[in-house]
Parts: structure tokens; sequence; C-alpha cells
């Protein structure tokens, strides 16, 4: 075992599985005590058990380290809560969430029902809200800590999941949120959007350029759950991890702007203006897209 979390004490959410386990696994193998959090639904949010996360944290103590195992779901207030309690009852204190956990039912925006997005937005968005919400109490009074959400490249925007697209957007708003609002704390918070060979992935329609495995993105969540990362001065940011490729997603600004004559605009004076003063910014998705379509009318497997 390492120690590059030695004594912390860390809670993840949809560690049952996936990504989130292998963050659980890594998280304790550096010397971290682990909050292993799944409610242990299949991927569009069914059929829930507590024996995945149970399971988890039998790993754990097997190689020698210390977990406990919550499977309450954290859409909920309570959930989020809870999560936090036993962090806090188990261990003391509580210095990092990482959370995973995440559904999907897919349909296109048209024929997406009302039971189809609440859930998905509430399991990622609002998943990631309750477990903030009650670890930024804790973290404020520590006078430090590290929040971290995940996200995905789907927050560009998405064919067939605008429930998920939307709610991974929503996570990377709440995350800079969380860093501005916290600073001053000590508490530092950030999103990774990872390309790994998960369950969730396995339904990716295209042939992913860069992808790698789940362990990838769990190295480097522990280095933002770490002091180094701290240490640097990492917050507000959104990192992509794929295999051996990081990223970093550029911060929103404004890219061009034109200022009316006069102080006024008209929608005549609107047209005449901004396509060549203040233009647009294209989609990379839009483009893939084409290029996609263009690939399947030729009868070959797109790449993603």
């Amino acid at each position: 075992m390492g120690n590059f979390l030695a004594g912390r004490s860390i809670a993840v959410t949809g560690a049952g599985r996936g990504i989130g386990r292998a963050v659980a696994l890594a998280a304790a193998a550096e010397g971290a005590r682990v909050v292993v959090n799944d409610y242990g639904v299949a991927v569009d949010g069914a059929a829930p058990t507590s024996e995945v996360a149970e399971a988890v944290v039998k790993e754990i103590e097997a190689a020698g380290g210390e977990a406990v195992a919550v499977a309450d779901d954290i859409s909920t207030m309570a959930g989020g809560r809870r999560l936090v309690d036993v962090a806090v009852e188990s261990y003391g204190r509580l210095d990092g969430v990482v959370c995973v956990a995440g559904i999907l039912r897919e349909r296109m925006l048209f024929n997406m029902s009302e039971e189809e997005w609440d859930p998905v937005v509430a399991t990622h968005l609002k998943g990631t809200f309750t477990v903030f919400r009650a670890a930024s109490a804790v973290m404020r009074e520590q006078r430090g800590g590290t929040l971290i959400g995940f996200t995905s490249g789907n927050h560009q925007g998405s064919v067939s999941q605008a429930n998920y697209s939307a709610a991974k957007g929503g996570i990377i708003s709440l995350v800079r949120s969380a860093a501005l609002g916290l600073h001053k704390y000590g508490v530092t918070a950030n999103a990774v959007a990872p390309v790994a060979r998960t369950r969730m992935s396995a339904g990716v329609p295209t042939e992913l350029s860069e992808i790698g495995e789940p362990e990838d993105v769990a190295a480097f969540v522990v280095y933002l759950l770490s002091d180094r990362a701290r240490d640097a001065g990492i917050t507000g940011q959104v990192y992509t991890v794929a295999g051996p490729k990081i990223a970093v997603w550029a911060q929103p600004r404004e890219l061009r702007s034109v200022y009316a004559e006069g102080g006024s605009w008209t929608p005549e004076r609107i047209a005449e203006a901004l396509p060549g003063s203040v233009g647009i910014d294209p989609m990379p998705m839009l483009a893939r897209l084409e290029e996609m379509a263009r690939a399947a009318r030729a009868g070959a497997r797109p790449n993603g």
C-alpha cells in the first residue's frame, strides 16, 4: 500500500462498479479510509441492491485497508447527508468526496418522457449536489477538503442523451461555483470527464479513438484528492482522462463582441452586423456528427 492519501477519509459514490470501484480501491491502496456508496442499480437505475457496495468493502479489507459501505440513494438529500454523516462518525472527519454515481436512459429529445428525464438528472446532478452540500458544510468547519464531480465530454451536447448531457453540464457549473464559494475555506472543487471501458460506455455506437481503463481515471482522482494537487492550486478545473491522455478544458469566456452605434439595436442592424463581426463558435460535436454520417453512408463504423 502507498501513502499518497495516508490518514484521509474519502467518500465515493457509485463505488460498487466501474470507475467508482476503481477510485475506492485506489484511494484505499494509498492509505485512505473509504466510505463506499452505491445504490446498486442497473445502468437504467432499476433494481437497487446493497450487495455491490459491501463487496467492494470486503475487497478493501482483504487488501489491508479500511472501509465502510453506505447503500443509500444519493439523489435524495437524506442519502447525501447520510454518506457524509457515516464518514464523520466512522473516521472523525471527511477530507474528500468523489461523485461518480450515474445512470443512463437514452431517448431522442422529441420522444423523451419525464420518467426518462428526471431520474437521470436526479442521479447525476442532484446526486452531486446533495453530497457536495453536506460535505462542504463539514469541510468549511475543517478549513479544508476536496470535492470532485464527474462530468463527460457529452456536456457539449448529445444526439440521444439530452438528459445526461444537461446533467453533466450542470455538474461543471456546480463544480465551478463550489470552487469560487469555498476557496476562502481551503476547499477545492474539480471535475473529471473520463473516457474508460465501463458498463455505461459499452453501448457507445462509435469506435472511440481514445479510451482507457477505470484504473487510469482512479490514479488521476487520487492525485486530485492529495496535498500535491492542493499545493499546485488546482481548483475549478475540468479534466479529461482517456488512457494515457490527460487534458484540461478551457474556462468559459466571450470570444468576440460588437457594440451598437448609438447604444441600441434593431433586428435589421443585428442581421447586418452579427455574421461578420461576432459570428459563431462552431460546434465540434456537430462536425463530428457530419463525419459519422459520411462514414455510415460509406458502410464504415464511425470513429468517436
